[in-house]
């Protein structure tokens, strides 16, 4: 059985791409007056590599570039807006919360964007439209669309509509997330044993010390923390390992395709 969001991207006639892009447009509450900003924002790199309809010119890797510092703007303006009596340290937590791949894909997930997405045949079958890169990369190809299309004002409104309506719960939800215990998941579900985390220093005041440690396993370093306590700073090793070892984990599935589809 068809779903009910079969895209314009398997039909590509006029009407259908009117129809499919409007459910999209109302679902970020902004429409575009350049609708091949829209597409492009869609567009994975490896949907290049079949054979794609005239419509489709280009990746969305120059718009992730653009986007990620449009958004970058976006929510410091924002937060730097709301919070006027919050210190730059303060800031830029709240900042990192925000503006990363987990958060980012997390939303994408919410509003259903993998639904829209241009992907190969061989992406599809291996899980493109749920995972995190390639969610996160087309939100902030959206961001950058919108940016193009209509000005700052335009992106502003589908950083609102994607980010921040929801802002307090995101930064709640990542404060309560066990970023260790995910990594030891992470790490034994793949025989790697278990990490390990060494304070690395110890600076400060004892009322004020900041501590930065470091997470290893099987004798390498996988990511840095800081904060203001050592369960802090443990917890952002472990998101930044977690981030470090998807990627690593996606680039090398990645290659394995592009050398199966040469050979």
């Amino acid at each position: 059985m068809k779903s009910e969001w079969l895209s314009l991207f398997k039909i590509f006639n006029r009407k259908q791409t009117s129809l499919d892009l409007k459910r999209l447009e109302s679902i970020l509450r902004y429409r575009f007056k350049n609708k091949s900003l829209l597409i492009a924002a869609l567009a994975h790199k490896s949907y290049l590599r079949t054979k794609v309809p005239k419509e489709v010119q280009s990746s969305n890797e120059r718009l992730e570039f653009l986007g990620d510092s449009v958004l970058g703007l976006v929510v410091s303006a924002f937060l730097y807006q709301k919070y006027p009596h919050k210190p730059e340290g303060e800031l830029t937590k709240m900042k990192a919360v925000l503006v990363n791949e987990v958060t980012l894909s997390r939303k994408a997930k919410e509003f259903r964007l993998g639904e829209f997405l241009l992907l190969s045949p061989e992406e599809e079958r291996s899980g493109g439209r749920q995972r995190e890169s390639i969610l996160a990369d087309a939100c902030e190809a959206i961001i950058a669309a919108a940016y193009l299309d209509g000005g700052l004002g335009a992106a502003q409104k589908i950083v609102q509509r994607l980010i921040l309506e929801r802002h307090q719960e995101t930064t709640a939800d990542r404060a309560q997330h066990n970023y260790k215990g995910e990594l030891l998941e992470f790490l034994q579900g793949r025989g790697l044993g278990m990490p390990r985390y060494e304070v690395e220093v110890a600076e400060g005041p004892d009322h004020k010390k900041i501590f930065t440690i470091g997470t290893y396993a099987q004798g390498r370093k996988l990511g840095t923390g800081r904060g203001g306590s050592k369960k802090e700073a443990e917890q952002m090793a472990a998101r930044l390992a977690l981030e470090k070892l998807k990627t690593e984990e996606r680039n090398a599935r990645m290659l394995a395709q592009k050398t199966e589809a040469e050979s």
